[in-house]
């Protein structure tokens, strides 16, 4: 049988999601893992030097950090060009998404859990936050996309935290003025990329069948591997 990346993974992490967002994007197939946070398996542990989700093992490499795994897939095959922006370079979205995960990450997650930090004031740190968005908003207007006409790597690495930051308020992000960035969100959450990359699965651990993300490709022995998967989410 053929042996496959080990992606080990966590359904809502917005991390996780924009690794499995490129992993579907390229094609590339991977035996996911579900791990839950506050269990986590052994043999994610022994792999992850961070203990945090995604972290890909691919034979005798294992990748950490969410950025990386996007790059990795998409470096070997990009057949929507999302490493190749229609009005920048890799650099400038690069950039874009490193200011997400810094400054408005720090923001975003002491504005969510505020009560984890003694100094979090959550209207301070969601104002912090709404700096960030109101530039995404901008670059928005023109194109509907962050660099042009059509999505690309700064799209799908930065959409899964603005809608984390969106669901820790709902209606408050929905009564602001940035028509062009609630566009973008919501076409992003009913779109089959994101449907293709949010299923649920169950906790894994060790001796479960092996799930396939995002899907195997259609020949005899995949069948097999499917059939027993179906059995296995059914208990039987």
């Amino acid at each position: 049988m053929t042996t496959y990346p080990i992606l080990y993974s966590f359904r809502r992490c917005p991390y996780a999601i924009r690794a499995r967002l490129a992993i579907a994007a390229s094609g590339r197939i991977v035996e996911l893992r579900e791990i839950l946070l506050r269990d986590k398996a052994p043999e994610f542990l022994r792999t992850s030097p961070t203990a945090t989700v995604p972290c890909l093992m691919d034979g005798d490499r294992v990748l950490d950090e969410s950025l990386d795994i996007m790059l990795w897939a998409l470096g070997q095959r990009d057949p929507e060009d999302w490493l190749r922006p229609d009005t920048a370079g890799l650099k400038t979205a690069l950039d874009l998404i490193r200011t997400c995960d810094g400054p408005f990450k720090r923001h975003l997650d002491r504005y969510k859990y505020d009560t984890r930090y003694d100094d979090a004031d959550r209207e301070v740190e969601r104002a912090g936050a709404a700096g960030f968005l109101w530039r995404l908003d901008g670059q928005l207007a023109g194109s509907g996309w962050l660099f042009g006409a059509r999505a690309s790597l700064a799209d799908y690495a930065i959409l899964p935290f603005v809608r984390q930051f969106a669901n820790a308020g709902r209606d408050w992000f929905d009564a602001q003025g940035w028509k062009a960035l609630r566009t973008w969100l919501e076409r992003f959450e009913s779109s089959g990329r994101f449907q293709q990359a949010m299923p649920k699965w169950r906790k894994w651990q060790a001796g479960d069948p092996p799930v396939f993300f995002p899907g195997l490709p259609e020949t005899p022995d995949s069948e097999g591997l499917r059939s027993d998967f179906h059995s296995f989410v059914r208990g039987e």
